[in-house]
């Protein structure tokens, strides 16, 4: 397992280079769903790391796979065969952002579980931007 290197900035948590360098990549570069996508994953994993050391284990496995695949799912999306591949893996990407959002409503209405409005309104704007996405596509030709 890779160790990751963390600085605090005005108390937040900022991965090192590697983020730096995949976020800026050419193929995130003009594309917000992958960069939402992206900074959203990593936002899940803290939160993540943040419910196994409550020993919250269950809610916090369900998160990672979810959470985490909203974005490779979009990734997989950019290298589609047709216009037809690329909404249905995009359908999966919502199937999975609306899964998440599920989840994090629970972890955000138990008393016991760290708070996450964050990360429900982050989710909340990968949605309508994945629905916009895909209405558009299907309006072209």
């Amino acid at each position: 397992m890779r160790k990751l290197t963390y600085y605090t900035l005005k108390n937040k948590n900022i991965r090192h280079l590697k983020t730096f360098r995949m976020t800026h990549n050419e193929k995130y570069k003009n594309n917000v769903l992958l960069l939402k996508s992206f900074d959203f994953s990593l936002k899940i994993i803290d939160y993540t790391e943040m419910l196994q050391e409550k020993k919250k284990y269950v809610l916090a496995n369900q998160l990672l796979k979810s959470g985490t695949s909203i974005g490779a799912n979009s990734k997989e999306a950019q290298n589609a065969e047709s216009k037809a591949d690329f909404i249905h893996k995009l359908k999966i990407a919502i199937k999975e952002a609306d899964e998440t959002e599920y989840w994090l409503y629970l972890c955000d209405a138990h008393q016991s579980y760290p708070k996450c409005k964050e990360l429900l309104i982050a989710v909340s704007e990968i949605l309508r931007i994945l629905n916009k996405i895909i209405a558009t596509t299907k309006l072209k030709n």
